[in-house]
């Protein structure tokens, strides 16, 4: 709700409910039987034994119930952020969705919160909500989301497309990191989903051993591109498979993706970097406050899996890398899962960290090419999720807590 002056007053009280864990999670997954096992987030802690609420409790938890808005529910990202608000601790009141003319007047069924019709998307209807995920295109980002957001009556925007990420004015934030700048913010930029996970990884190490330079290959999911994505992936796999082609067709990709890879994502730049390579070193130096020529580097590759991105990483850093308080460091930070077990052929895939929450970090060794102030491993996160519609959420619970919201 849009609070009175002496109500926002009581918001700092409010907010400290939310360490009580009302709604605790359980979470499943279709075709996924691996559970959340990281319960650091008070979020989406899933062994909490909910305390009695008095009405006191009741009353502060209503002066926080926000309205959210979804603009592009039915699209890869914005079906994820409907299914993290119904296992957000988040205290949503309402929710509401916007989409164009071709799917306004039908139902969304979103979990706990019903059959949601979808409206048509109206700036002044999206303003009447508290906070209002964008889902969609940059095109429309640049034209509505501050529409939206201006005004101490506009809603705060959380915006998962790149049209502001390179905006000075305008915070990128993965919470774990960076989650102080949201404080008072009306517009918020979600980075790019390779960033996001590679981030992850990157921060505790940086914090322990003082980052020097960073290298990274990305091995990229055909749903980085989408539903459209996906399903040319699932289409020209089939068509091969059947004999019905010898070599698939391609409108989404450069080249057809079906046993192939391709080094080819996003369009290329002056220096041969592609754009989705230089997002990663853009969005690295300014989420963790680096120099503008802080040294990293990205080759981003499209490959036939639907989900989740893969990362190989190599860091140099400042101080010398002790092998065991690297991976203590991952272990204890927030968001990863520790896959680091080789003699047991565990580390990280796809395969298993497709639709969970944490990032997956192993194959965690000392770098032969910058001996002692050198470090490489492997990273596995969902691009869906931690990539994009789990950050955004995290970025609203994160706003929450702050009184932004």
């Amino acid at each position: 709700m849009k609070f009175s002056t002496t109500a926002s007053l009581l918001l700092a009280v409010s907010t400290a409910t939310t360490a009580f864990g009302f709604s605790p999670v359980s979470t499943s997954f279709v075709k996924q039987t691996n559970t959340i096992s990281n319960t650091r987030y008070s979020s989406f802690n899933t062994n909490i034994t909910p305390r009695t609420m008095s009405k006191r409790d009741a009353s502060l938890i209503s002066m926080n119930a926000v309205t959210v808005g979804v603009v592009g529910a039915t699209g890869a990202v914005g079906k994820e952020i409907v299914d993290c608000l119904n296992k957000s601790s988040l205290d949503v009141s309402k929710l509401r969705i916007f989409g164009s003319s071709r799917s306004a007047g039908s139902t969304r069924d979103a979990g706990k919160f019903g059959e949601v019709p979808v409206e048509l998307f109206d700036v002044a209807a999206a303003r009447e909500c508290d906070v209002v995920f964008l889902a969609v295109s940059g095109d429309f980002a640049l034209e509505h989301a501050k529409a939206i957001s201006e005004g101490d009556d506009g809603a705060v925007v959380i915006d998962n497309s790149s049209a502001f990420r390179y905006d000075k004015d305008i915070p990128l934030v993965v919470p774990e990191i960076n989650g102080e700048c949201t404080k008072g913010a009306k517009l918020i930029a979600n980075p790019n989903c390779t960033t996001a996970i590679g981030l992850m990884a990157l921060y505790p190490l940086h914090k322990l051993f003082k980052l020097k330079r960073v290298i990274m290959s990305t091995y990229q999911a055909a749903s980085g591109a989408g539903q459209p994505g996906m399903d040319e992936l699932q289409e020209g796999t089939r068509a091969v498979l059947s004999g019905e082609r010898e070599v698939a067709e391609n409108k989404i990709f450069a080249h057809p993706l079906p046993f192939n890879v391709i080094p080819h994502i996003d369009k290329f730049q002056e220096n041969g970097y592609t754009k989705e390579e230089m997002k990663v070193t853009w969005e690295c130096r300014k989420i963790c406050g680096l120099p503008d020529d802080f040294p990293v580097s990205c080759t981003a590759v499209r490959i036939p899996t639907y989900r989740a991105h893969s990362e190989t990483i190599i860091v140099e850093t400042e101080e010398p890398v002790d092998i065991e308080a690297a991976r203590k460091a991952f272990e204890e930070a927030p968001g990863i899962k520790l896959m680091d077990d080789t003699a047991n052929e565990i580390y990280p895939m796809p395969l298993t960290a497709t639709g969970q929450y944490d990032v997956e970090v192993g194959r965690i060794r000392k770098s032969l090419v910058f001996g002692d102030n050198g470090l490489e491993f492997f990273v596995v996160g969902d691009q869906l999720l931690r990539g994009a519609a789990l950050n955004a959420v995290l970025v609203a619970e994160e706003m929450a807590k702050n009184g932004s919201l």
